[in-house]
């Protein structure tokens, strides 16, 4: 019986398509394909980051923010790969005519976020430094990603957080960043791939992170691959930045504990551990696979 794929679900970042246009992943020996998941990401009220993996990915990897990867893994979803994560830029973004100049005025403001993703936690982490959370006012109903885009730029939403290339292109078109929200986002292995495929993968994506340091300009084009139709005649992705920045550094278990305990605090999932303390069973790291 042959090998199966390997298969791999971008997200929005660079890295993995400066890898396959450079060869990395046939360097490596890698046999891989992608599954694209941006183009018609929209999700409904109440849908997220945690109900995407919950329903089950067709990718052996993929990535989504700590917190959801963290809550995912230790609910037996997957398992996080604990060897590297990434930051994200991403901020709270309001249209050029708007009145709404610092965090303070987004008080009662709705901001569309995506339910249990990044920018649901990243919005509160930063708001709370301004605002009452009874004053963070939070809508859903936009979807995870697109959604919130397109609705901020045809004025149908006041106020939205976006990451990565979105976050670029709302620069581009003169949108207004009221707060930086930039966070973590964190590796989720599904189904049974091969470590050693881990291996080759994360080892070309690591020359990828190289090509895209040194030259970012080089690769910024690569934003396409993911946007909709719709924008793509309004995109000047050579003045967009590098975006999210693998670290090849562990996910260790204190940073996994203090992410349970903020979402605790916080009341985003039901249930006061929802996996605190599991993180040898949650996480999967090369020395214990090799």
């Amino acid at each position: 019986m042959s090998k199966q794929k390997f298969v791999i679900a971008p997200h929005f970042r660079l890295h993995e398509w400066v890898a396959e246009e450079k060869g990395y992943f046939k360097a490596e020996g890698l046999d891989y394909e992608f599954k694209g998941i941006w183009k018609t990401h929209k999700t409904p009220n109440k849908s997220g980051a945690f109900q995407n993996i919950e329903k089950g990915l067709e990718a052996n990897v993929s990535c989504a923010c700590h917190w959801t990867v963290n809550v995912a893994a230790s609910k037996g979803h997957g398992k996080l790969y604990a060897d590297a994560y990434s930051v994200a830029p991403a901020a709270v973004f309001v249209p050029p005519e708007s009145d709404i100049r610092t965090p303070e005025d987004l008080k009662g403001v709705p901001i569309s976020v995506g339910f249990q993703s990044g920018s649901h936690y990243s919005t509160m982490q930063a708001l709370e430094q301004y605002l009452k959370p009874e004053d963070i006012n939070l809508s859903f109903s936009e979807g995870i990603l697109f959604g919130r885009l397109e609705n901020l730029i045809d004025r149908k939403t006041p106020a939205a957080a976006l990451f990565s290339g979105p976050y670029y292109f709302l620069e581009q078109l003169g949108f207004r960043k009221v707060v930086d929200t930039t966070f973590m986002i964190a590796t989720m292995l599904t189904g049974t791939p091969d470590m050693e495929d881990v291996r080759k993968y994360f080892r070309a994506l690591r020359r990828a992170q190289r090509d895209i340091d040194l030259r970012p300009e080089l690769h910024t084009h690569h934003y396409r691959h993911e946007f909709p139709d719709r924008f793509q005649d309004q995109m000047d992705t050579r003045r967009w930045g590098p975006g999210e920045r693998i670290v090849f550094e562990p996910y260790t278990k204190d940073v996994y504990e203090q992410s349970f305990k903020w979402i605790a605090e916080h009341g985003i999932f039901e249930g006061a551990d929802m996996g605190a303390g599991r993180y040898e069973q949650a996480c999967v790291t090369e020395a214990e696979s090799a």
